[in-house]
């Protein structure tokens, strides 16, 4: 019979256990939302929501008892400050644990801790307006420096500017000025009914 062995031990012992989830209260109010295990983010649960209690008495004593909670001023102070005006009108339920599925490595069952009615929303779950165009990444040389792409528009305008053409244009101009010239008069020989027909008309 487990009777008033309350909380999860988690193979640690008691002062790593303390030192656990006084780093993680501290994560978890500096961020507002962290990822851990399903049943690290169950006991994290009511360390948080004590913690916040405590900032909205605002009293000295409420203040040291929370620093035995939390590690660091800054963190502290946001408890006693903004915390404290964000849920004055929450009777309590100041985190929300959202399930995430299992890990890859030990299918630990993981998942979202994060503290209600938070501004700054993350990038899940903010409504996409409108999907953006993905840029292509230039390709890179085996001494890791990037290949750049030459434009048209420089080409052109160095054309412009200079008066001279590229390689290109000036084999299409050759090849377009070059006539066929047929193989006959190449080898010089005159068909011998060209011949012919020349001896009839002078006769």
């Amino acid at each position: 019979m487990r009777h008033l062995k309350t909380g999860r031990k988690f193979g640690r012992t008691s002062a790593h256990r303390k030192a656990l989830f006084r780093n993680m209260v501290t994560a978890l109010i500096d961020r507002e939302r962290i990822r851990t295990t399903l049943a690290k983010a169950k006991e994290l649960r009511g360390k948080v929501e004590k913690t916040i209690t405590l900032g909205k008495k605002g009293t000295l004593h409420a203040r040291r008892y929370a620093l035995k909670l939390v590690a660091g001023k800054d963190s502290l102070k946001k408890i006693f400050g903004p915390l404290a005006e964000r849920y004055a009108n929450r009777p309590g339920g100041y985190t929300r644990v959202i399930k995430l599925g299992n890990r890859l490595g030990d299918d630990a069952p993981m998942a979202f801790i994060e503290l209600v009615d938070r501004k700054d929303e993350s990038p899940t779950q903010q409504p996409v307006k409108g999907k953006k165009k993905i840029e292509e990444t230039p390709k890179k040389t085996a001494a890791g420096k990037k290949i750049k792409k030459p434009k048209k528009d420089a080409k052109e305008s160095i054309t412009k500017a200079t008066g001279k053409k590229s390689d290109g244009e000036e084999k299409k101009i050759a090849q377009t000025k070059k006539k066929p010239v047929d193989k006959k008069e190449k080898s010089g020989k005159k068909d011998k009914n060209l011949d012919v027909d020349s001896t009839t008309k002078k006769t």
